[in-house]
């Protein structure tokens, strides 16, 4: 089937199963790239890093041609200043990530048990691993579901299309984040089955924020400029706070930045020409 078909067959459902089988998709994908652990017990760091760096830049193409973009456009269209309803969400988005990250107890893929962030705890370090890239998913959810909610309303700047390039961009960049929270796991000594498991068990978050998200914005219309910017702010905080720093910190910087780069056109494209 091509993305044409995929997209003429999402139209006649309701836009909360359309947000949770996209959620499911990007979830599965996750999954996917978890079991590559029970062919390798592990990847080499530049690699991942090249991954990571894929990840973040589709998480800042999103933001804006599928997110902030559109907010902007419903904005105007309905009236209010374009910039106000863009910068309140973001803002919000933003702050919502940082409050669940002082309160969470979480530990960033690539980091030493001594750093982990949120509130201290005893949890094992698979647990706060998990915990970290669950955070991550979060908003990567929301936005799908919100965007497939937008679409539905019929709203100036939300088409169909694009949230079905969203959904695809972050399954794509789901593939790596499975593989970065398995990996780790099984070269500590974790079984192949429960470094699967957790690996995938991080983005079981994403279907539920998306039927949260796609609800929402349908019950609450006047809120969908706000609620496309707040995914963006999430996920904007998410790369900044997790994903950079996360590929600086060994030697192959600039394999992540050519991830990054990648990632960026990829999901640009595709937003482009769904979208």
């Amino acid at each position: 089937m091509n993305l044409d078909a995929l997209t003429h067959a999402f139209t006649d459902l309701h836009p909360v199963v359309q947000a949770l089988l996209a959620t499911t998709f990007t979830w599965l994908v996750t999954a996917s790239g978890a079991a590559l652990v029970f062919l390798f017990k592990d990847l080499p760091r530049k690699a991942l890093d090249g991954m990571l760096g894929f990840t973040g830049g589709v998480m800042i193409a999103a933001s804006y041609w599928s997110l902030l973009a559109p907010s902007i456009e419903m904005s105007e269209a309905q009236g209010m200043l374009p910039w106000f309803p863009p910068a309140v969400g973001f803002a919000a988005g933003a702050l919502f990530l940082f409050g669940l990250d002082k309160l969470v107890p979480h530990l960033h893929l690539n980091f030493g048990q001594d750093e982990t962030e949120g509130v201290k705890t005893q949890w094992k370090r698979t647990t706060l691993l998990v915990l970290a890239i669950t955070l991550h998913n979060i908003p990567e959810g929301l936005a799908v579901g919100v965007a497939f909610g937008a679409a539905a309303a019929g709203l100036d700047g939300a088409e169909l299309g694009g949230a079905v390039a969203l959904a695809i961009g972050i399954g794509l960049q789901n593939f790596p984040e499975g593989i970065a929270v398995s990996m780790p796991l099984r070269r500590s000594g974790v079984s192949r089955r429960k470094a699967f498991f957790y690996g995938q068990l991080s983005a079981v978050v994403e279907p539920i924020a998306g039927v949260i998200g796609a609800a929402a914005v349908l019950v609450f219309q006047p809120i969908l400029p706000y609620a496309l910017a707040f995914a963006a702010g999430a996920m904007i905080y998410v790369v900044i706070e997790e994903v950079v720093p996360e590929t600086q910190r060994d030697k192959h910087t600039d394999t992540a930045a050519l991830g990054f780069i990648g990632g960026f056109l990829v999901m640009m494209i595709l937003d482009v020409a769904l979208g």
